[in-house]
């Protein structure tokens, strides 16, 4: 198999940057599970704060580097697909957890913790997958990692039918219901955002091997 890791030494640089970026939105997603299971929020909001501003600065970076460099290791474009596609993970969770901490009293009881230990686990995959670019694009790792994240999207799924339809047929109350499926939507859309980065990864490693 051809090792796009000898192109002139070039790749370690891109995937260090894609490596801390990959890490940078699991730690996000990390920190959304704590806001959801433990008290006082602030430092919580804090580490948002901090992860989005580190998130912004690898986009960047990667950017930056792409205009910079002649020869990089992956396709520009595949790079490029994948800056994109982890800068939203980390932006999508952020967007929650602003909205969450003004509705939280109002969602007192709603269970958003299970959903986003999910998420916080298909992040984890994800940084995993980022990991293997470095290790020779082979696909058997690659493809268990992406049916890994695949179960996880089809196991977020399944979380939503307990509180949808306690919220919508045995709730009363309509606008703690819109709010929260406000939220859950919004955490499947980053749970979305990670499988995005692994059919990213998936479709690199087929397109070399």
């Amino acid at each position: 198999m051809f090792s796009l890791q000898t192109i002139f030494g070039k790749g370690d640089k891109f995937y260090g940057l894609l490596e801390q970026s990959a890490a940078t939105a699991h730690e996000s997603a990390k920190a959304l599970h704590e806001l959801l299971t433990k008290p006082g929020g602030g430092s919580v909001m804090a580490a948002f704060t901090a992860t989005r501003a580190r998130e912004k600065e690898l986009a960047a970076q990667i950017s930056e580097g792409l205009v910079n460099t002649f020869v990089t290791a992956l396709d520009r474009e595949d790079i490029e697909a994948l800056n994109s596609a982890l800068y939203k993970i980390p932006k999508t969770i952020e967007k929650f957890a602003e909205r969450y901490e003004i509705v939280a009293d109002r969602l007192a009881g709603v269970d958003f913790a299970q959903r986003a230990l999910v998420l916080e686990r298909s992040s984890e995959v994800v940084a995993e997958m980022i990991g293997e670019l470095r290790r020779g694009l082979r696909i058997d790792p690659v493809k268990k990692l992406q049916d890994r994240l695949q179960a996880l999207e089809s196991e977020g799924d399944r979380m939503l039918l307990a509180p949808y339809r306690t919220l919508y047929i045995e709730g009363s109350d309509a606008m703690r219901a819109m709010l929260a499926k406000d939220l859950f939507e919004l955490i499947e859309k980053a749970i979305d955002k990670c499988r995005d980065v692994g059919n990213i990864v998936y479709s690199i490693v087929l397109k070399n091997s």
